[in-house]
């Protein structure tokens, strides 16, 4: 997530300063952007983090708890530094829309940029397992109800229609900036949804 694993670094490098579960949350956090949920063993969040593997285990109870309060946390950072960045945007409530994308190509451009947690921990664990998508979904959902505000201010026809066209957009550039590493992929999806709004713009006419 935006500059998470910045912050983790830091609080790392002196780690008398945080709780065992936060040394924990962060080193897996660094790990887990890094390497892949799957790639990273619980010995090298331990080692990471200084901490015994019992500690881990006594605070989570298994990886996969840890995992999903990686999930949990980094959702929730994620969100806060989202929402705050469009609400910052200038201009009109569907110029904000548009400038979603300008928002994520600046997400794109950070050296640490992984791609999205939800959608790679969804993808790298079986997809009959409810639990990962359940917590991706929980995620989207907020991410979608914050945007609705946004698109019902424009006073749009059909606001939920122009939120999901929105939400597809969004993922495709996530996926595509995390498998080319080019940030301005950001850039082709903003134009393509601009389209998509003067759609339903006309049809509010």
């Amino acid at each position: 997530m935006h500059g998470a694993t910045a912050v983790s670094a830091a609080v790392l490098a002196d780690p008398q300063t945080v709780s065992p579960r936060d040394r924990l949350l962060d080193a897996a956090t660094q790990l887990f952007c890094l390497h892949g949920i799957n790639a990273t063993g619980v010995d090298a969040i331990v080692a990471k983090a200084g901490t015994a593997k019992t500690t881990l285990y006594k605070i989570f109870g298994s990886k996969h708890q840890l995992i999903e309060a990686f999930l949990d946390r980094e959702g929730e950072r994620w969100r806060r530094w989202f929402f705050a960045s469009v609400d910052a945007l200038p201009g009109s409530a569907s110029e904000r829309l548009v400038g979603v994308f300008d928002v994520l190509q600046v997400w794109f451009a950070d050296d640490d940029f992984s791609g999205c947690p939800f959608i790679n921990a969804v993808g790298e664990h079986d997809k009959s397992d409810p639990r990962l998508r359940a917590l991706a979904l929980q995620h989207k959902s907020a991410v979608d109800a914050y945007l609705m505000q946004i698109a019902q201010a424009a006073d749009l026809p059909d606001p939920a229609a122009l939120i999901n066209e929105l939400g597809i957009l969004m993922d495709g550039a996530i996926v595509a900036a995390m498998i080319s590493r080019r940030p301005e992929v950001a850039m082709a999806a903003k134009r393509t949804f601009a389209v998509v709004l003067r759609v339903h713009q006309r049809e509010a006419a």
